[in-house]
């Protein structure tokens, strides 16, 4: 299974062959049935996971115990609380297994030791931390400005592959709407013959 994951190094962030011979003991993969929680809110994140096959979420708890889902992370997706893995903070959220997954398991010698060898893989984790700052930039907007129809529709659009993967509450609580609400857009866009890829 580390194929998928040299595969993906490789083509991604320019990693050679004699490159990954160095790393390739740093690297544990492991597989996980769904229901396994990565990471409790208030732990220390020291970990980062790379999905092969399956379905991971990042979530918060509020006070009156009600989850607000940030993240879902499929094939080819990466997942991790990137404050707590690199100021050593308490993590602000959850990642547990909502899908049987295949995952890579990476720890801070790995990306020690990968920025040592391979000067193109800080190049890569800079356009992917950068790629993370936009893609939460446009979630907040999405949140405090658009319907509930734009929301809907922008989910579909990054997550195409995970509409029919999850249950519906789930996707709700990633909108940020009430399941009624999706429920109602999902009819809309049904009469309007909308049909999602």
């Amino acid at each position: 299974m580390q194929e998928s994951f040299r595969d993906y190094m490789m083509a991604q962030a320019g990693i050679t062959a004699e490159q990954w011979e160095l790393i390739v003991s740093l690297i544990q993969e492991k597989t996980v049935p769904k229901g396994t929680i990565l990471l409790r809110q208030g732990d220390i994140c020291s970990e980062v996971y790379f999905v092969t096959t399956g379905l991971l979420r990042s979530y918060t708890v509020d006070d009156s115990g009600k989850e607000h889902i940030l993240q879902f992370s499929a094939e080819n997706w990466w997942i991790a609380d990137r404050n707590s893995f690199y100021y050593g903070e308490p993590s602000l959220f959850f990642v547990d297994v909502i899908e049987d997954a295949r995952i890579t398991i990476l720890d801070h010698d790995f990306e020690t030791r990968i920025q040592e060898i391979a000067p193109s893989y800080t190049r890569f984790n800079t356009r992917a931390l950068h790629n993370a700052i936009r893609f939460m930039q446009r979630r907040i907007n999405l949140l405090l400005s658009a319907g509930a129809e734009e929301r809907y529709l922008d989910f579909i659009s990054l997550y195409p592959n995970v509409t029919l993967r999850v249950p519906q509450w789930m996707i709700a609580s990633y909108l940020g709407i009430t399941p009624e609400s999706l429920s109602r857009v999902r009819r809309e866009l049904a009469r309007r013959n909308f049909k999602p890829h």
